[in-house]
């Protein structure tokens, strides 16, 4: 026995771009949409069907929900703008009534939709600003890698540059190489070494991790060494121990730099990592002492000489040699260095430990594979 077609009750409610149909039938089976459907409604379960004549043209997109109580409809309109009325015709269907649950009146309905454009145009604000925020930190970031690539690299040609000219020098005329190394390569050092200042200003700026004393110990101790030892007294130019000095300070930065210009790109070459952090344990402390020598053997000069001596009254005497402030320097100088040395030690042996460590459980995650 064919089931009778009825009429199911629907309610509607509009927006200005769409069209909302609530069908209420319960465990509804749409066959044809908008047109046939089998479910349970007010007379029961039986074949149920609706025809709707629209007001104006809608697009041929419809979506629809199927619940255990209802079939919900959505509908597109063609042009986006308010309706008198649902239906062709103004005496609408008997079955048709508001869905109060969604109704909004127009005033209210183009509130909703400012509404929906102002949060819109928010959220497209901010998605806009975080993709600028993150274009300025990628454009930050990749300034500051090559500021810093840019700076390594060429204090590596620097200390490279005097490291080979020294050891030229020393195989082709020995000993000799000891007493002019001053006038052969001070003036690359005097270029490196202003440059280094740069390392005291980088942690201060932010530009990198490294705390700032460390860094101000070290290069404020060489330039004391190179600017006001070697520099001022002609005495000091021809001895051996600019050359020590020399060689050591530049053997200790053709690892150190490279290192850190390596590590601007996220590269990690180990066998530069092992001599960077190897050859500093033996290397820094006799570049300490070599520069602890220097200044002692500076003293009786600045005594002689009288250079940066403070005029004192004529009570306490005539002037006061800058020599004592060289003594209480070198005190300073051996606390400063003792304690980088220290700390450097501790960090070098936390990587080390570290390294150890992934590579222990590397060994152990493939020997537990392979059993």
């Amino acid at each position: 026995v064919d089931m009778q077609i009825l009429t199911p009750q629907v309610f509607w409610a509009q927006r200005h771009g769409e069209i909302f149909l609530r069908v209420e039938l319960s465990d509804a089976s749409v066959r044809h949409f908008c047109s046939t459907a089998q479910g349970h409604g007010a007379k029961g379960d039986n074949q149920y069907e609706f025809n709707l004549e629209f007001l104006e043209p809608v697009k041929p997109e419809i979506h629809q929900k199927l619940t255990q109580r209802q079939v919900d409809i959505k509908i597109r309109k063609r042009d986006e703008r308010w309706w008198e009325r649902l239906t062709l015709r103004e005496k609408k269907p008997l079955f048709l009534a508001p869905d109060f649950d969604r109704w909004l009146d127009e005033s209210d309905a183009e509130m909703e939709l400012q509404a929906k454009a102002r949060t819109r145009q928010t959220t497209l604000r901010e998605k806009r600003g975080k993709n600028e925020n993150h274009e300025r930190e990628f454009t930050y970031i990749s300034l500051k890698k090559g500021y810093l690539f840019m700076y390594n690299l060429v204090q590596f040609l620097g200390f490279s540059w005097i490291f080979v000219n020294m050891t030229v020098r020393l195989f082709i005329l020995g000993q000799d190489s000891f007493y002019d190394t001053f006038h052969t390569t001070a003036d690359m050092m005097y270029f490196c070494q202003m440059m280094a200042v740069l390392e005291v200003v980088n942690p201060l700026l932010g530009l990198v991790k490294t705390g700032f004393f460390p860094a101000m110990i070290q290069v404020a101790g060489r330039n004391v060494i190179l600017f006001v030892i070697f520099g001022c007294l002609d005495e000091m130019q021809n001895k051996a121990v600019v050359f020590y000095v020399f060689y050591l300070w530049s053997s200790i930065e053709i690892f150190r730099y490279p290192f850190y210009m390596l590590a601007c790109i996220g590269t990690d070459w180990k066998p530069l990592t092992w001599l960077r952090y190897s050859l500093w344990i033996p290397l820094y402390p006799l570049g300490v002492v070599a520069e602890a020598v220097a200044v002692i053997q500076s003293l009786p000069i600045f005594d002689e000489t009288r250079l940066f001596s403070v005029p004192l009254p004529s009570a306490l005497g005539h002037s006061l040699s800058f020599s004592y402030t060289l003594q209480l320097y070198l005190v300073v100088m051996f606390l400063g260095e003792k304690c980088m040395f220290t700390c450097e030690i501790l960090k070098n042996r936390t990587t080390s430990t570290y390294l150890y460590s992934s590579k222990s459980k590397r060994y152990l995650v493939k020997s537990l594979h392979k059993s």
